[in-house]
């Protein structure tokens, strides 16, 4: 299949000199890799687009501002302190997964940048298969850890109301929505996510699962809330126990975190 980058995100990735004579034709697994962080991407701009022209400030919005500066993405902070969400996720995985982790994601996120910016340069891409599966793992990973962050809040939250009406709506119930959630989380082949996502086209909350951080998603969808189910995320705290890991992170759950996700993203639609 052939898919074409736009002007906005060919500008972002140095690539417009390119894409107007240059059709990028690639499988079609590598496409649905690809396109999911194309798909993240687009949830965020939807969600953060300025009020008159639809571009995009990452300094402007709450959950990407410190997330990329001075043309370099970067580990932003937690919106919480570090024990904040013991005993269901101890200060020292949080720590690791947060310093060791999320930040290895965002500097093979700037370093495979910088390897297609040279393959632009030179004109040299005979490595653009492997650049492309790095960018999408590496900035995948980035964006979804940025939401898991703010995915879980000391206490957990109750349903707003918006969102609940929605998830009644779409899952027949808020309990069944809660428990196709959890579910898709333990059910993750391998390493994973379980993603919470408004799917614009008909207006529609789903829950999707994501291999590695890529693999399996939707063009468009815009992720509300997000659960880490890659070992690192849990491992030290409760061993191959997955599932304890994902009923207390939904004990944790910001609900009202995934319903201002929601009210952006349908203002935006």
């Amino acid at each position: 299949m052939a898919w074409v980058f736009s002007k906005k995100i060919a500008k972002r990735f140095g690539l417009e000199r390119d894409v107007s004579n240059m059709n990028i034709k690639t499988s079609r697994r590598n496409a649905l890799k690809v396109g999911t962080l194309a798909a993240l991407s687009f949830g965020a701009y939807r969600s953060f687009a300025g009020p008159n022209d639809g571009s995009v400030s990452l300094r402007q919005s709450t959950l990407l501002s410190d997330a990329f500066e001075d043309g370099k993405y970067v580990l932003p902070k937690l919106p919480y302190d570090y024990n904040a969400l013991e005993p269901l996720y101890e200060q020292r995985t949080l720590k690791i997964h947060h310093q060791k982790h999320h930040a290895g994601y965002v500097k093979g996120l700037n370093r495979t940048l910088e390897k297609l910016s040279q393959a632009n340069q030179t004109r040299d891409y005979s490595s653009i298969k492997a650049l492309s599966r790095a960018l999408a793992f590496h900035g995948s990973g980035h964006i979804l850890h940025c939401l898991f962050w703010h995915s879980m809040k000391p206490g957990g939250s109750k349903v707003p109301d918006e969102l609940s009406d929605a998830m009644k709506r779409d899952f027949g119930s808020v309990s069944a929505a809660r428990m196709q959630f959890a579910a898709a989380a333990k059910a993750v082949e391998a390493s994973g996510w379980a993603i919470f996502a408004y799917e614009p086209i008909g207006g529609k909350l789903l829950v999707l699962q994501a291999e590695k951080h890529q693999n399996l998603s939707i063009w468009g969808v815009v992720p509300l809330m997000v659960c880490d189910v890659w070992e690192h995320a849990y491992y030290l705290q409760y061993a191959n126990d997955r599932g304890a890991w994902v009923d207390n992170f939904m004990k944790l759950a910001n609900w009202e975190f995934a319903q201002k996700r929601l009210s952006s993203a349908r203002s935006k639609v």
